[in-house]
């Protein structure tokens, strides 16, 4: 994946309608470069630190937020609570593994029709569906190989 240019970083802020300050410009670099470890604001506040030595944790937390409110990024949430955030803001699923914390995306176009048929045949009261997500949630047979999931022939 090809991380966003600066200059596409402060057009994605002022379509969201937010100031592209330097602090909210570095923060989505930051996630831009971790994104497939879904990182912890924790995550993205380590990266940062070095070269931007007076940004505080607690930026990093609002910045966040501010973000998945707008609609930038996505929280995850993994086991015990832990918010991660995910920059891919298309429909999608996640696997997570409860040893190791990995946090790994999954699309599947067959999922999500079976999803939108299931809701589309039931009354679902003073609920509007916006979005889905699925969250396997499991723990990796060997944990020197990588998650990944295959479609099995029929």
């Amino acid at each position: 994946m090809q991380h966003p240019t600066r200059d596409e970083i402060q057009q994605s802020l002022t379509k969201c309608g937010l100031k592209a300050t330097h602090q909210r410009i570095v923060v989505l670099e930051a996630v831009a470069e971790l994104h497939g470890s879904h990182p912890t604001a924790e995550d993205v506040f380590q990266r940062l630190r070095p070269a931007n030595p007076t940004i505080s944790l607690g930026t990093v937390y609002k910045t966040l937020d501010t973000f998945t409110e707008t609609g930038l990024l996505r929280r995850v949430v993994s086991e015990g609570g832990s918010k991660r955030y995910d920059a891919n803001t298309m429909t999608h699923s996640h696997i997570y593994c409860s040893k190791t914390k990995e946090i790994v995306d999954f699309e599947d176009d067959e999922l999500e029709q079976l999803l939108l048929k299931f809701f589309s045949e039931r009354r679902l009261e003073n609920f509007e569906i916006k979005g889905f997500s699925v969250q396997l949630t499991g723990c990796k047979v060997e944990p020197d190989k990588k998650i990944s999931i295959t479609r099995v022939s029929k």
